[in-house]
């Protein structure tokens, strides 16, 4: 080997040894869930949103590469009521016609022990973008679950305004919970 070889060798040896290490890249696999729970006149009540769709990139050693980003299809909302599943997709609330999809991004995340992280992000909803902060297990494995928790509070993003305002009849916050299975991009 030639010595202008063995720098060039010695050279690219040394970008790659320097280069950030990124974190792993992931979609979401079957298996997935998104849900909602909140209460009406003192009912509780869970729903699920039509479909979502899932981009990850994490590893719990380097969070500062971590990024998340969920795509959130506002029709197709079910709760098992007709009357509410067609109030929740109404203009009084996600307001389908206009805002059919919601998104999360998150680039800021925190180990809080364990396999416990928090992704502080945004939440964009009904034309309204609004920090979330979203806890989670994080399971490795070949395909990995992040299984996490979140609060939205409904009013900030105008959802159930108007005559819905009163939160003695629906509470401002609304408990978000979601199991999402990944696999390699």
């Amino acid at each position: 080997m030639k010595t202008s070889d063995r720098a060039r060798l010695a050279l690219a040896s040394l970008l790659l040894a320097a280069a950030p290490a990124m974190a792993a890249d992931y979609v979401q696999a079957p298996g997935s869930t998104l849900v909602f729970a909140s209460n009406y006149q003192g009912e509780t009540f869970t729903g699920k949103f039509g479909s979502f769709a899932t981009t990850m990139s994490f590893d719990p050693k380097q969070l500062a590469t971590s990024k998340l980003d969920v795509a959130i299809q506002l029709t197709g909302t079910q709760t098992g009521n007709k009357d509410r599943d067609d109030t929740l997709v109404s203009g009084d609330f996600f307001n389908v016609g206009k805002f059919a999809q919601a998104r999360y991004t998150a680039s800021k995340f925190r180990a809080l022990g364990g396999n416990q992280y928090a992704a502080d992000g945004t939440l964009t909803l009904r034309g309204a973008s609004k920090p979330v902060t979203l806890t989670f297990t994080w399971t490795p494995g070949a395909q990995p679950v992040l299984s996490g928790k979140a609060t939205v509070k409904r009013l900030d993003f105008g959802v159930g305004g108007g005559e819905w305002a009163d939160t003695s009849t629906i509470p401002n916050e609304v408990a978000i919970s979601t199991k999402v299975v990944l696999k390699p991009r």
